[in-house]
């Protein structure tokens, strides 16, 4: 039991002194990267699958 008081107690001691937390406009700025990032790959995706979705409907009309 000790042992996973000592665990804790370092945790909460390396969590509250010795990491350096993101300020309130650090994050917002990571946000906004992650959220058009995201858009993007979402786009790319979004097209590849039209694209796909329309050459095999191709391929199957050749063979129907």
């Amino acid at each position: 039991m000790k042992k996973i008081r000592a665990y804790i107690q370092e945790s909460y001691d390396e969590l509250i002194n010795k990491v350096s937390w993101p300020s309130w406009s650090e994050l917002q700025s990571s946000a906004v990267v992650v959220s058009i990032a995201s858009l993007i790959i979402a786009l790319v995706v979004y097209l590849m699958d039209i694209s796909f979705s329309s050459v095999l409907e191709q391929f199957y009309r050749l063979f129907l």
